[in-house]
């Protein structure tokens, strides 16, 4: 097992112990992105479709580190902390899954790091 950690600049820096993403046997697991600007490091604070464009500019650009792209992902979780957001992530998710989306679960949560609204993880594969 060959494992290769992943790391770009045009994310956000991990805020804990964790690794952007990590890539295994063909296989990327991102970690969880929230709104941060990268090059800031402050938290996007606008409309949730805002908030999740930015969300979305961060895997791509861990997915883009590991050489890949949205057409590389086949899972993801969206995580939410409130589910009434929910029509709207949605269809800014859709923009980046035109075809053969990935499989997905979105869960309400309690709350998010850095009181975050959104939350989305993926895994890619070669």
């Amino acid at each position: 097992m060959a494992k290769k950690i992943i790391y770009t600049d045009d994310a956000p820096e991990p805020i804990g112990p964790y690794s952007q993403a990590v890539s295994v046997n063909g296989m990327v697991f991102v970690s969880g992105q929230i709104p941060l600007d990268p090059f800031s490091g402050t938290l996007v604070q606008g409309s949730i479709e805002e908030e999740t464009e930015q969300v979305m500019a961060n895997l791509q650009a861990i997915l883009n580190a590991a050489e890949m792209d949205f057409a590389n992902v086949v899972k993801c979780s969206i995580f939410l902390a409130d589910m009434h957001d929910f029509p709207k992530v949605n269809e800014v998710y859709g923009r980046y899954f035109k075809q053969a989306p990935p499989a997905r679960e979105t869960v309400e949560v309690s709350m998010l790091p850095k009181n975050a609204r959104v939350e989305i993880s993926c895994i890619a594969i070669r």
